[in-house]
């Protein structure tokens, strides 16, 4: 380490002070039986770097490098009108942390690093249980601010863990396992290729079609490889107990079974969390919807509009419970694709937004953990696949998990659709989460960097931008799923994609240039560089 690091705190009016060192910094303050937290931040003078990264909150939040004079938008400059009409603060972190839109102040959450060339200094938490951390840094004062997110709940205990740090400096690998073998989290899946329903056929798909995509998924890959079916094969988000009876009239299960019978593992789509306003669940089960300021909390706009259940409600878990047996015990799927998991936990337990709540029992992102593992507990030894979740808290509790936005049909949408939260579609923002998230891959989970295309059809992206997409996906992901129509695949395509999967699987000595996003990687004794298919400039 340079010059020493003193991490300046205060907890509910309590002060100290303590010097950083290499690996865990943790503080721990004595406190009385009960007492509600108000006030645990920090403040930590460090020198900006060229090149910074702020982890944003979850898997879909644009998550770049940023210089030390860039800015973090929020939803500033996005009408009000539409904010509510959408709920457009309700995919990621704009309820409850302030974006200040000032140059040079920078936000993140449960990790942030700081990089000159090779040279890392990451920054990060080793445990969220009492609340995310929230890293915000100042590059003018080179002052980071370090707070705790749990304002209003109640210490259980002598002393409350203020906060988990973890400092380390070295090259990206050496930073990245030191970090992850503090918090003891270690991930061994094996990766996995395939096939997903979604950008194929969006929500219009029926038993016939996926029959056919099957047939099509024969003649392309190798034995174990994955067929998910993706969001359409329910009556409506949330009615996960049944199929569309006009679309799938004979179920899931023989389904399953023809997947299987073609030597591939079984993948289904569902968002456990949520239930949308069309659906039996949000007609006949108003109880068991998440309540804030006395009305059921509206999770987003997709859909017909889609509302958090509430996991404290007995009959939620015991009806979650039920639905994964089925998915697994009676349909016979290998593989839970779990999406809009952030819904299941906005606030604190307890926290229902009305002046007689009181103190809280835990924090959001305590609330957060405790949802996962109740997924990892009722899905047992099977696959899940994560996605839409606050990324800190499924390390070690999913087998993969997404780490960038959905990709779109296009490279970065239309320009009016720029304007709304960090959590859009965009091919361009899931690349660069592909590239600065790589660091948790086969460590925190496999990551999941959504999918690829070949196609010539059905898609507006240039050839150099399918290439640059595929081989990143390839290269820095665990997960590596095409959306294709298989069955359009002739000869050429298939050795194309042939030629993709030995490099994916072939590769070494992987590299990129931070200044340009040219990847490059030696495969067969040459070395080969994939470039940006546009210019790249850091903000």
């Amino acid at each position: 380490m340079g010059a020493d690091l003193i991490l300046k705190w205060c907890v509910n009016g309590r002060v100290g002070s303590q010097k950083m060192h290499e690996g865990t910094n943790c503080v721990i303050v004595p406190v009385t039986e009960g007492e509600v937290l108000r006030t645990v931040e920090a403040r930590l003078a460090i020198e900006a770097s060229r090149k910074m990264y702020f982890n944003g909150y979850q898997s879909w939040t644009y998550s770049p490098e940023y210089t030390p004079y860039g800015r973090i938008r929020g939803l500033r400059g996005t009408p009000k009108l539409g904010i509510d009409k959408f709920s457009l603060d309700r995919y990621g972190d704009y309820h409850f942390v302030d974006y200040p839109w000032h140059r040079g102040i920078l936000h993140g959450v449960s990790y942030c690093y700081f990089r000159d060339g090779d040279r890392y200094r990451l920054l990060a938490s080793l445990d969220e249980k009492t609340g995310y951390t929230l890293f915000t840094y100042n590059s003018t004062k080179a002052v980071m601010k370090i707070e705790r997110d749990c304002k209003g709940v109640a210490v259980h205990g002598a002393t409350v863990d203020a906060f988990d740090l973890f400092y380390a400096e070295g090259t990206e690998t050496e930073v990245f396992d030191r970090w992850f073998e503090a918090m003891g989290v270690k991930n061994a899946v094996p990766p996995i290729k395939g096939y997903s329903s979604w950008y194929n056929h969006y929500q219009d798909i029926n038993e016939q079609g996926i029959l056919e995509d099957l047939t099509g998924a024969i003649k392309v890959f190798d034995d174990n490889d994955l067929f998910q079916i993706d969001d359409g094969w329910e009556p409506f988000v949330g009615d996960w107990d049944r199929t569309d009876p006009v679309k799938f009239p004979n179920g899931l299960a023989p389904l399953a079974e023809e997947i299987h019978m073609a030597g591939l593992r079984a993948g289904l789509w569902l968002a456990p969390f949520v239930c949308e306003e069309k659906s039996d669940i949000f007609k006949n089960h108003p109880d068991w919807l998440l309540q804030y300021k006395g009305e059921p909390w509206k999770a987003g706009c997709n859909w017909s509009g889609f509302y958090a259940l509430d996991i404290d409600n007995p009959e939620v878990r015991e009806h979650l419970r039920r639905i994964f047996r089925r998915i697994f015990d009676e349909w016979n799927f290998d593989l839970v694709k779990l999406d809009f998991l952030y819904a299941v936990a906005p606030y604190a337990t307890g926290d229902h937004g009305t002046d007689g709540d009181g103190v809280f029992k835990e924090s959001r992102a305590g609330r957060m953990i405790r949802a996962l593992a109740f997924l990892r507990e009722i899905c047992g030894s099977k696959l899940i696949l994560g996605c839409g979740t606050p990324v800190m808290p499924a390390f070690g509790l999913v087998d993969y998990c997404r780490i960038g936005c959905d990709v779109g049909l296009d490279w970065n949408d239309k320009m009016y659709m720029r304007i709304i939260h960090r959590e859009r579609v965009s091919t361009k923002q899931s690349i660069n989460n592909t590239i600065f998230r790589r660091g948790l891959d086969r460590r925190a989970h496999g990551n999941d960097p959504d999918v690829f295309f070949l196609r010539d059809n059905n898609i507006s992206l240039t050839p150099a931008e399918k290439n640059y997409l595929a081989t990143v996906n390839a290269l820095f992901g665990s997960v590596w799923l095409t959306s294709d129509d298989l069955n359009s695949y002739d000869g050429a395509k298939i050795a194309q994609y042939r030629a993709l999967v030995h490099m994916r699987e072939a590769a070494t000595d992987v590299s990129i240039d931070h200044d340009t996003l040219a990847v490059s990687y030696t495969l067969d004794g040459k070395r080969h560089t994939v470039e940006y298919p546009h210019r790249y400039k850091v903000k």
